[in-house]
């Protein structure tokens, strides 16, 4: 389903991922999210590398289930279970339908990911998912996640990022904008959007990512994909 949301002029209230939302997500993503899909797609080939048998995956913040589906299909290795995480009822009700017809080895769970208890994981995937976490929960979240970790596990997150220069910031702002005009976006949608989403998507840069990824103890981090101002980070234990 096109997303229409921001068409027209209403009054605007803080962005929330309700059922209005959910059914229109998959088109939001992909035509407001440069890479989008070489997101999904890096996503996929990290499960080679990092899965292992015998383990979970988890999805925090899995929304439709893109992500779970991506963990699922490239999974080379037994005996594993993906858990997807929502706190969003009407997500969680999109991605059930959605994994229903193609995947068997998902739970599909709604809870807010700071009350999950991490165990026997080797990949752990925040796809979009940071940046609607309280900014002073963001570190105690990563050290759970990394204590929830076996040794040579990864996780992987992506995120809007900003810039320390303002001329940097102001060029990718410029450059994302016009990605949404150029996926059918309006001047009016790109506002009233910009608008309901501020007080919600609170970004971090680089810097501070790797800075958090350093003190929950990971032994490697890197940015291993970038387009524009999204970034995805991988971090192994």
């Amino acid at each position: 389903m096109r997303d229409q949301i921001f068409g027209q002029e209403n009054d605007l209230v803080d962005f929330t991922f309700d059922a209005q939302v959910a059914d229109v997500f998959d088109d939001m993503v992909r035509r407001s999210v440069p890479g989008y899909q070489a997101m999904i797609e890096m996503i996929g080939l990290s499960v080679k590398t990092y899965g292992q048998d015998n383990t979970n995956y988890y999805d925090l913040g899995a929304s439709t289930g893109a992500t779970s589906v991506a963990l699922s299909v490239n999974n080379p290795y037994t005996n594993n279970r993906i858990i997807a995480v929502d706190n969003s009822p009407s997500m969680v009700k999109k991605c059930q339908q959605n994994l229903a017809l193609s995947e068997n080895n998902v739970d599909v769970i709604c809870a807010d990911i700071n009350a999950i208890n991490f165990e026997n994981a080797s990949i752990i995937v925040l796809n979009l998912t940071l940046q609607f976490i309280s900014p002073k929960e963001r570190q105690t979240l990563i050290n759970k996640i990394y204590q929830g970790l076996n040794k040579g596990g990864a996780l992987i997150v992506s995120e809007k990022i900003h810039f320390s220069d303002d001329n940097k910031q102001q060029l990718m702002t410029n450059l994302h904008v016009d990605f949404k005009r150029a996926n059918g976006y309006s001047e009016l949608e790109i506002a009233a959007k910009r608008q309901s989403i501020d007080n919600v998507l609170i970004t971090d840069d680089k810097k501070t990512h790797f800075q958090r990824f350093e003190k929950a103890g990971f032994s490697i981090s890197t940015c291993h994909f970038q387009c524009l101002n999204f970034a995805s980070f991988l971090a192994v234990k």
